[in-house]
Formats: C-alpha cells, structure tokens, sequence
C-alpha cells in the first residue's frame, strides 16, 4: 500500500512540476517551414485551395466536409489530431492563403500562412504557423515532447509526394 501511494505522489507531483514548468513557457509559438517543389505555382495552389479533396494527398487527413451555416469558408478536418474546423481568413490567388482553427474552446489555436513564389521551372512554398498553446501541460508537451513544425513537415512531405518528389524542407 505504501508503494502505490508512493507512486501516486509522485505522479501529483510531477504533474504539478510539468504544470508548472509549462504555465511559464509562452503561449504564443512561431514555426516556419519551406519546400520547394518543380510544379508550376498554380498546380500548387489548386492543390492547397482544393479543401474536399486535402484527405486524398495528405497522409495527416481522413476527411474534410464543408460547415454550413457561417459567414466564411469552414472546413471541418479529420485527422491525426482530431476534428479541427478551419476558417480561410485570407486569400490572394494564386499566392498567399491564411486558414485559421475556428474553435476557441480548444487547447490550441492560430493560423496558417501559405505563401507561393515562383522559382524558376518550379514553386517555393513557405508554409509558417503562428500557433498558441493555452493550457500549460500541453504546452509544456508541446514545446519539449513534440515538433511544433511538425504538422507543417507532414503537409510539406505529403505535397512533395503527391507530386512525386522529394521533400527538401528547410526553416528554423
């Protein structure tokens, strides 16, 4: 019996240690990532734009369905984290893209920028997250356990691949 309770203190206690650490760590995050691929700059934006159809190239989607009833576009993604609604907020054809999460009640939040430059025969696609993490445990997991980018490589590789190239990604 001394044992378990032994065990459970210290599992209250690094829990508090974790929530503690994490409530320090700042709410806001920043990742930026880049890619470039030797498809034409339109290819590559009627591929990211094509919302019904993300679940067929990205290996992070299960499905995407339409949300009706809001005054913008919402697309509700199925995927490796969950259901997540996503707004478009921004959009410049054929060159820059901003989706933002449509759910403030999650434990995370922000907005996506696409941003689509011409690059000789090809396009360098500069994907870059403005993320916040509100809760202090996830936050701590996030920022030590986790790739905060790493979303942002899953796109990357998936869209190199459905192209059937190799996904060169650089960014801090």
């Amino acid at each position: 019996m001394k044992i378990v309770a032994g065990i459970l203190v210290a599992l209250v206690l690094l829990v508090g240690v974790v929530a503690l650490w994490g409530s320090r760590l700042p709410v806001a995050h920043v990742a930026t990532r880049v890619l470039r691929v030797g498809q034409p700059r339109d290819t590559v934006w009627k591929l990211l734009t094509d919302f019904p159809r993300q679940a067929a190239w990205r290996s992070d989607v299960k499905s995407v369905r339409r949300k009706g009833g809001v005054a913008k576009e919402t697309w509700i993604e199925d995927g490796s984290n969950g259901e997540m609604p996503l707004e478009t907020t921004e959009i410049e054809a054929p060159h820059r893209l901003v989706r933002t999460i449509a759910d403030p009640s999650l434990p995370f939040g922000g907005s996506w920028t696409y941003e689509l430059v011409e690059d000789g025969a090809g396009t360098r696609l500069t994907i870059t997250e403005n993320g916040e993490v509100r809760q202090p445990i996830f936050r701590f997991v996030s920022h030590y356990l986790m790739n905060q980018a790493g979303t942002i490589e899953t796109v990357m590789k998936s869209l190199a691949a459905h192209f059937g190239e190799p996904a060169r990604i650089s960014g801090s």
